[in-house]
């Protein structure tokens, strides 16, 4: 790697780092949907075990494994710690839904959101990096992840049951914030050519996965269709929503990850010449 004015690639996140942040946010935003809905325990499972699974993944980063304990030393200052304190409650939390405990539901997703609102805070707070230090990043990641969330709540209910007219008001709405969040997100950004570029390829997956879904949800709410037709919608709707949640988020941690660089010294010493 070479260092100099022109911005270079992050080479400590890779496609683990990444499978945590697309895994936290969708498992996220799976359990604040299964609370609001009222779902079945094992959504609130399913949710926990994509929370885990980028949790492990992050963790097979590590050269040295046995350090990730240090990471729970710093919840002052650091939000990787505090995510790192939210995961065990919100597993508890799971643990005491799985168990019949009622009112575990309600502080899942309150737990499930810190989390989510942790990643966010761990992108933003990466300075070096024009495309995650955007304040604009946060809400972003956030509402991608509830939107992740409740596209893979429709995926994995419409065996069962055709979603009721809130749930795809609730979808909708989550899209059409995630639209235009990433709308302003990307007219405030001031990153590499080539960051922007990744981006702005990203865009041609992440745009058709929010509005094909959006116009499923628009049909689904005022079209009548059947249960059958409801129930194959909100399984493509719901997939689409969350392939297209995880795509963004895998290429902005490892293909946008650009530095940005150094500035050029505006003069520069030479041997043998005076300073004036």
């Amino acid at each position: 790697m070479s260092y100099g004015p022109n911005p270079w690639h992050q080479q400590s996140w890779d496609w683990r780092a990444a499978t945590n942040f697309v895994g936290g946010g969708a498992g996220s935003g799976l359990i604040v949907a299964a609370a609001l809905a009222g779902a079945p325990a094992w959504v609130f499972a399913a949710g926990a075990l994509l929370v885990g699974c980028g949790l492990l993944a992050v963790w097979a980063e590590i050269g040295r494994p046995l350090r990730a304990l240090n990471v729970f030393l710093h919840p002052r200052r650091s939000w990787m710690s505090r995510e790192a304190w939210v995961a065990p409650l919100l597993f508890a939390a799971v643990g005491a839904v799985l168990l019949g405990v009622g009112a575990a539901r309600p502080l899942a997703a309150l737990l499930a959101l810190a989390f989510v609102y942790c990643q966010a805070r761990i992108l933003q707070a990466a300075k070096g990096i024009p495309a995650w230090r955007e304040p604009a990043t946060v809400p972003l990641v956030v509402a991608t992840g509830l939107a992740e969330g409740a596209g893979l709540w429709l995926l994995l209910t419409s065996p069962l049951t055709a979603a009721p007219v809130a749930a795809w008001a609730v979808f909708a709405a989550l899209l059409a914030l995630r639209l235009a969040l990433w709308t302003a997100w990307r007219r405030r950004l001031r990153a590499a050519p080539r960051a922007l570029a990744a981006i702005d390829h990203a865009a041609l997956v992440f745009k058709p996965a929010t509005l094909l879904p959006l116009a499923a949800a628009v049909a689904a709410l005022g079209a009548p269709l059947g249960d059958g037709a409801l129930q194959t919608l909100q399984a493509l709707a719901g997939a689409l929503a969350a392939a297209g949640g995880a795509w963004f988020k895998f290429t902005l941690v490892t293909r946008a990850a650009f530095n940005q660089g150094f500035l050029p010294l505006p003069r520069l010493p030479v041997r043998g010449v005076r300073r004036t």
